[in-house]
């Protein structure tokens, strides 16, 4: 039987390149679901662009508190589809897809109840069930966060006994959420408006306690998932430690972050709705990048990086801070030399207090970088004095073995003769 070949078409044979087909199923489903989320970002820019035409921009939605729920959003929902996508079997994907859809849905019901039972009543269909349908939504994004906590990064609960409460969780989440939206019960749309729907007064009658009840079902799952990644901690080795390891990174990252929130909220600075953007993209990227394995074993370094540099960073501006007032009371706080003095200060100190700093923080929280560090000195000392080279031969190997943690190593010397 001949050989195939591709010449008839100009390339040259043995080149054929593989068709490639259509995306499976799974990948398609995972990005619709992104579309459909980012749908809703026009969809909510649009019902923005109504209430001010309306006349009511005090209802406006694109404003400065929006920024953290929608990066949020928009983050949960990219690294869902990337999760979905590649590795369909693993649940936190789709439970980060679901996130951002039920995110994002709520957002738009936002516009959509403002403007379809307070500005414009009757302007919109369904208005009054989307109202209801409002706060619910932000339960099961709650909850749907709970249960990323309890599933990652392998996938499925730490133990037997926490499988069990999955289900039980899941079975209570359904029926709250039900209660929550068809319980009867009056509802005042434009409190829901100002206040939002997590105020118990939007309801009346056993709307309100439905709801209530499905407000502290939710954060039951939220603990519930963090106590779960704490046991998930303590047991984990190896791999699965280090994949912890992304997301308690992530979990610190976004609790430094929001307090820093609130401290600039007290001081009335417009950096607050900045700093809580920030916070909201940690950790959907650590829970994706634990569970792809992407740079995993990189997580010691840049855990001592972050450390030094925000140490660095306090001790530079502590020190800044006392050359100018120090410097302002003898040439008086208007002075360009006290500016001059502190910058000059700052920069002279930097580069010796960053190695410092950085080989504090090595020593405790990277010790692989910091012995790998004296191993290699240790060996050079000794470099200085060695001849023999069957010796320097087997150090070598040796520093090799204990500084990178090869399989194999071997050396290969070039002959002269």
């Amino acid at each position: 039987m001949p050989a195939t070949t591709n010449e008839h078409r100009g390339r040259p044979a043995g080149r054929l390149r593989p068709r490639r087909g259509p995306w499976p199923r799974p990948a398609r489903l995972a990005w619709a679901l992104l579309v459909l989320v980012l749908l809703g970002f026009v969809a909510f820019v649009w019902f923005d662009q109504l209430l001010r035409q309306a006349g009511r921009p005090d209802l406006a939605l694109v404003a400065p508190f929006a920024i953290a729920p929608s990066l949020a959003a928009l983050t949960a929902s990219v690294v869902g589809a990337v999760l979905a996508s590649r590795r369909p079997a693993h649940p936190v994907g789709w439970l980060l897809s679901g996130l951002g859809l039920s995110m994002t849905t709520s957002a738009v019901g936002a516009g959509y109840v403002a403007y379809g039972l307070v500005v414009r009543p009757g302007a919109l269909p369904a208005a009054n069930l989307y109202a209801r349908a409002y706060g619910p939504l932000i339960y099961l994004a709650l909850a749907i966060l709970g249960f990323i906590l309890l599933l990652t990064p392998t996938g499925s609960p730490p133990t037997r006994g926490w499988r069990w409460w999955a289900r039980v969780s899941a079975g209570a989440v359904t029926v709250a959420l039900a209660a929550a939206t068809l319980a009867p019960g009056s509802l005042d749309p434009v409190r829901m408006t100002v206040r939002g729907p997590l105020d118990p007064r939007c309801f009346g009658g056993a709307l309100r306690a439905a709801n209530v009840l499905a407000q502290a079902v939710a954060i039951g799952v939220i603990l519930a998932g963090g106590a779960s990644l704490v046991v998930r901690y303590r047991r984990a080795r190896g791999v699965e430690r280090l994949q912890l390891q992304w997301v308690t990174l992530a979990a610190a990252l976004t609790g430094l972050a929001m307090v820093a929130y609130a401290v600039l909220i007290a001081l009335g600075s417009r950096l607050a709705d900045w700093i809580s953007a920030g916070a909201t993209i940690f950790l959907p990227l650590a829970t994706g990048a634990a569970i792809l394995r992407y740079r995993l074993y990189d997580i010691d370094r840049i855990v001592s990086r972050t450390l030094a540099y925000a140490l660095l960073t306090v001790l530079l501006g502590l020190g800044y801070a006392a050359v100018v007032l120090g410097l302002g009371r003898l040439l008086g706080s208007d002075s360009s030399l006290v500016v001059a003095a502190a910058t000059l200060a700052v920069a002279a100190v930097f580069q010796p207090l960053r190695r410092r700093v950085q080989a504090t923080v090595d020593r405790r929280f990277n010790r692989r970088r910091h012995d790998a560090g004296r191993v290699i000195d240790a060996f050079a000392a000794r470099l200085r004095d060695q001849v023999d080279l069957d010796a320097l031969n087997r150090e070598l190997l040796g520093v090799v073995d204990q500084t990178m943690q090869p399989t194999r190593a071997s050396l290969w010397l070039r002959s002269t003769r």
